[in-house]
């Protein structure tokens, strides 16, 4: 016997569909519960016997399915949650540059300080441009942990930080990670639709359309004289999308409540900036293993070339953020031999909730608030998947895509008729979520949605909000080119 309170999952991406990689470094999944499945199909006889009786049932082919639930933490990249949403999205993270030792001291990261201002990389140091935002983390000189403006780059090396103390062999945990841009001072303004600049190249900096930026740090000399005089809450709400980048002028749009011109004068003002990913047509797979370590000789069950085939996020107030993921896979085994004796422990960030960490629910570039708050949002990705069987394979030879379904719905107070005029009139509607916590922040960004289904608000009983809930489905989004987007934010002030 064996409790659920003992079971682990543990999962690592395959390079080749179906085919767990040589020495797998496994890393643990958090859950909440799961029912994966690897199932034998049976068939009976047909004959027909005079004693009335039937043999034995006939196995034909094997089944591997099931799905895992879970709770919204931040996606940290190469998690088990960062790999399965590419896995749900079909495509890879655009990710900001990065260099992490990854748990092998000075191996990537190989020196802070020696050189005056200055780390060493062993590669691709190039990738990081004037003007970004650099934040240093996991060395062991604490002056060596820090968020600095690149002033110059070179294949193996990166200028721009401060008072820096030598440490020529970086821990395993030394990581440096662009998390934003910043001007000189006076050089970054507002503009009524966006930011403008004098020296700095917005083109240079890897921005997309589509892309979310946070704009202003902790530090009132980083941030626009009008969101210093707005306040703490405003300030945590400057968050706005790109609509169209220039060398001196990035257009925004979804822009907060508030927003004016600034000359930004005497300011070094900070923009903060994602990693996205979004639909695409790149399949991801993954070996999926189930551990049952409270029997006395553990059991293992390895369900290979799993992809997802439904994705679901549900935000519902008064609870918290919860996902769920359905799998389609290629067969598997029972064993009693684990695939990694020592696998990665689960993920430290902590859970995100509605209510408290959700700053903002947006239809068509505004928050919804009075009269229309939200109650709730949920999407789903469907990819249509189709299990390939062959005469000369138990399992499933291959996996198809089918067409990326992009549905939710949105709960709201029946306030006004903007929304149902929506609905009956078929007007694409903006919609985007964002969630904070603990200075990271996701945002699910729908670019255009049509409401389906719902848009009846009814007095259900008496004593009783009157609510309109709205299905909706997503259809391309020619800027983005896109059904769905999610932009994940490492550090944010």
């Amino acid at each position: 016997m064996t409790s659920s309170n003992r079971t682990q999952l543990a999962l690592v991406r395959e390079t080749t569909p179906g085919v767990t990689p040589t020495t797998p470094r496994m890393r643990k999944v958090r859950m909440t519960g799961e029912s994966l499945s690897l199932a034998p199909t049976y068939v009976d006889s047909e004959e027909i016997r005079d004693d009335r009786m039937l043999g034995d049932p006939i196995k034909t082919n094997e089944t591997t399915n099931g799905g895992i639930n879970g709770e919204i933490s931040f996606p940290d990249d190469g998690s088990p949650l960062s790999e399965l949403l590419m896995s749900a999205f079909e495509n890879a993270w655009v990710n900001t540059p990065a260099f992490f030792n990854d748990g092998t001291p000075d191996s990537v990261v190989t020196d802070a300080g020696t050189t005056a201002s200055t780390y060493a990389v062993v590669s691709g140091g190039a990738a990081v441009k004037v003007g970004m935002l650099v934040r240093a983390s996991g060395f062991g000189q604490a002056a060596n942990n820090q968020i600095f403006r690149a002033t110059a780059s070179t294949g193996t090396t990166i200028v721009g930080g401060s008072a820096l103390v030598a440490e020529a062999a970086p821990p395993g945990t030394a990581r440096l990670k662009v998390v934003g841009f910043a001007g000189v001072a006076g050089d970054i303004t507002a503009l009524v639709d966006g930011l403008g600049s004098t020296t700095l190249d917005f083109t240079t900096l890897g921005l997309a359309v589509g892309q979310w930026v946070k704009v202003g740090g902790t530090a009132d000399a980083s941030t626009f004289a009008f969101l210093v005089t707005a306040g703490a809450k405003a300030r945590n709400a400057a968050y706005a999308r790109i609509a169209a980048i220039a060398a001196n002028k990035l257009t925004l749009d979804n822009l907060p409540s508030g927003w004016a011109a600034d000359p930004g004068t005497g300011k070094t003002i900070s923009v903060f900036v994602s990693d996205q990913i979004k639909n695409g047509v790149t399949p991801n797979t993954m070996t999926i293993e189930k551990g049952f370590l409270g029997m006395q000789t553990p059991a293992f069950i390895t369900y290979l070339g799993m992809r997802v085939n439904t994705f679901n996020v549900d935000m519902q107030s008064g609870d918290k953020l919860k996902w769920q993921a359905v799998f389609l896979g290629l067969g598997g085994d029972e064993t009693t031999v684990t695939l990694d004796a020592v696998p990665d422990p689960v993920t430290t960030g902590v859970v995100m909730a509605a209510n408290a960490n959700v700053g903002r629910l947006g239809v068509n570039q505004a928050q919804l608030g009075s009269p229309n708050w939200a109650k709730g949002f949920s999407v789903q990705i469907n990819n249509n998947l189709q299990a390939l069987d062959a005469v000369d394979s138990a399992a499933p030879v291959a996996l198809d895509d089918g067409e990326c379904t992009v549905t939710g719905k949105l709960t709201t107070y029946f306030g006004s008729l903007t929304e149902v005029l929506a609905f009956r009139n078929g007007t694409p509607r903006n919609i985007n979520s964002r969630v904070q916590k603990n200075g990271q922040a996701l945002i699910w960004q729908v670019p255009r949605a049509v409401y389906r289904g719902g848009g009846n608000p009814q007095a259900t009983a008496k004593n009783t909000q009157v609510m309109a809930d709205f299905d909706y489905q997503a259809s391309q989004d020619v800027a983005t080119n896109a059904h769905i987007l999610l932009d994940r934010f490492e550090y944010v002030e």
